[in-house]
Order: C-alpha cells, then structure tokens, then sequence
C-alpha cells in the first residue's frame, strides 16, 4: 500500500467516525431540548446548547478537513490547509458567544426562578453522559494532530463533565429541593465552555496572523545560518506557519562569492528542515558588493 493510499483511507475512516459524532450529538441535543423543556431545567437546555455547538463545530471540522485536501491551484498557491484553522477560529468564536449567553440566562433565573423536575434531568443528563463520552472517544485519535479536531475533542470531554455537573444537581434537587444547584451547575458549563475557547483561540490567531511558529526563536534561526562557512550575514528573516503542521521563511542572505550560492542554498535549507522543521523556504542572495 502507498503512502498515499494509506492517508486516503486514514481520511476516509476520519471522515466516517466525524460523521457518526455529529449524528448522535444531533440526536442527542433534540433529547436534551426536550427534556429541559419538560423539566425546566436550565441546565440541561444548557448542555444542549453546547451540544449543539459540538455537532455543529464537529460538521464545520468535517467539511474543512474535505477543503483541507484539495491540492494548491492558481487561486491558493499554498493550498488549502488553513480552512481547519478558520473552521477552529469559527467553533471556538461560537463557543465564546453560548457560553456568555449561558451566564447572562443563568444570573436571569436567579430574578425568576422556576419549578425543575430533578428526575427528568438526571435521566436525560446520564444519557448524555454515554454519548459524550462515545464521541470523545471516536474523535480522540484525530485529535492528536489536528488542532480543528482536537477542538471537538474538548468540547465533547467539557460536555461529559457538564453532564456529570446536570446530574449532580438533578439528584440534589429531588433529595434536598436545592434548586439553586441548577443555576450554580449552569454557570459551571458556561466556565467550561469560556476556558476551552481561551485555551485555543490564541493558537488559532497566532496562525491567521502569520505568527512565529511556537518553539522557534528567529535570532536562533539567524545564528545557525551565519554559522555556515559561505554566510556572512541573515536579515530581512520572516517566519510563519502555513497551517499547524508546516513552517515557511522568506530570507536575504549574504555570501561572499557569487559562485556559492547553490551550495549556499542546499546547505541552508537541509538546515532550516532539520533544526526547525521549515520545509518552504525562500532565500534571496546577495553578496558583499550589493547596494542595499
């Protein structure tokens, strides 16, 4: 089998698992609405909501992984990776605007608060839990290297946890009438939703913004280039990342004889893939009698 072949059905088998999470967590927020509707419970129309945003940001990583494998062409010369990191930027912008909208309606009950049926909730909620729990697991793997999946991966494990938070306070309800816990568990989900978006959205603009890819240090790029023999100096050095996975830098370098610039070249760029991991490099030579 080719190594094409093989991330071909790697994608394939991604792409089927994606689409089975974005069907039950469908299913699943349907169930949830329902049963909050029944019970008054605010939290658990809560975690649907956030269920919600689980399918939906699991739907947008699934088309931008399809976009994400359309080779470069005249319109997007260096193809079309960073869709997954839109498609983050987006689910993570979501994330920040229901979990604000679940603290504005949980402080709301508190002014009006309503009669919540605990049993109801914690029937509703454990069932949650299961499925939670199953799309985590069918997105963990794929998570590991893509930061579009790994979004929908802490969505689905911040919503088992608020599962577990929804029956925790549907229990307390029925054996104390605490009905305060709903609206305190509430405001949990909603921290939970606001710290996963923190957790990534600098990541994500740092890309979108052509940022110093992390772990790289542009004066120590610098200084291992001037260490080779033919280079006198490195300047006008930008780096970014094209998308999460792949590094590029454009350069002006300085040599002494024209005549090496070709061993120059080759030289510095097995460096710049071997050290950090720049695989697009553009070098741009001069010598010591150019005018700047």
């Amino acid at each position: 089998m080719t190594k094409h072949q093989h991330n071909h059905n790697v994608d394939e088998i991604g792409d089927r698992r994606l689409g089975i999470a974005i069907a039950v967590n469908l299913l699943l927020t349907l169930a949830q609405v329902v049963g909050g509707i029944i019970s008054g419970s605010l939290a658990l129309i809560a975690d649907a909501l956030h269920n919600f945003s689980d399918a939906a940001s699991l739907l947008i990583a699934w088309v931008a992984r399809k976009i994400g494998r359309k080779p470069a062409d005249h319109f997007k010369t260096f193809g079309y990776k960073r869709a997954e990191v839109i498609a983050t930027l987006i689910n993570l912008v979501t994330l920040v605007l229901i979990g604000l909208y679940l603290i504005y309606e949980a402080l709301w009950r508190i002014y009006e608060p309503q009669a919540i049926e605990g049993w109801i909730i914690v029937i509703v909620a454990f069932v949650a839990l299961i499925i939670d729990i199953a799309t985590a697991v069918l997105t963990y793997t794929m998570s590991k290297n893509s930061m579009n999946i790994r979004a929908a991966f802490l969505h689905n494990v911040s919503d088992a946890l608020a599962s577990v938070g929804v029956i925790i306070a549907g229990t307390l309800i029925l054996l104390y009438q605490w009905y305060w816990t709903d609206t305190f568990f509430t405001l949990l989900i909603a921290g939970y939703v606001l710290y996963q978006a923190a957790t990534l959205l600098p990541e994500t603009i740092h890309i979108l913004m052509q940022g110093t890819p992390k772990g790289i240090e542009i004066k120590d790029v610098i200084s291992s280039m001037e260490n080779s023999a033919e280079i006198i100096n490195v300047h006008h050095v930008h780096i970014w990342q094209l998308d999460e996975h792949h590094n590029a830098l454009e350069a002006h370098v300085v040599i002494t004889d024209y005549n090496q610039i070709e061993t120059a070249r080759v030289t510095l760029k097995n460096l710049l893939i071997d050290k950090f991991s720049i695989e697009h490099s553009t070098l741009e030579f001069e010598t010591t009698n150019c005018k700047h």
